[in-house]
């Protein structure tokens, strides 16, 4: 079982940058892994993945080009750079593991607590 934990979440203003990580726990190195974020009353959305061997990346398209994912797995760490945020990039973001290749939230098995990143206007 992986166990996840993210942090760097925070209020910017409009237009600046972000730096969410998360580390994990466990054996991550066969897991592909997934940024998801919530605002309140709404679903969970995709926000971006990348594969176990960080060979391929894919965002959602609300925030590509505005966001990179990377991944360290020597250091169990899997990094969200977010830039030119918008107020409507506000919510909780989780960090998730699944062994498919996916953007569908069920095809994730395990998941951190979240951080709450805040931008206002």
């Amino acid at each position: 079982q992986v166990q996840l934990s993210e942090s760097g979440g925070g209020l910017v203003q409009a237009g600046g940058s972000l730096r969410l990580s998360c580390a994990a726990s466990g054996r991550t190195s066969n897991y592909n892994m997934g940024w998801f974020r919530q605002a309140p009353g709404k679903e969970r959305e995709f926000v971006g993945g990348i594969t176990e061997r960080g060979d391929m990346t894919f965002y959602a398209k609300s925030v590509k080009g505005r966001v990179t994912i990377s991944r360290d797995n020597a250091k169990k760490t899997v990094d969200l750079q977010m830039s030119s945020l918008k107020p409507e990039d506000t919510g909780v973001y989780y960090c998730a593991a699944g062994l498919r290749t996916s953007t569908h939230p069920s095809d994730f098995t395990s998941w951190g607590r979240g951080t709450q990143v805040t931008v206002s206007s």
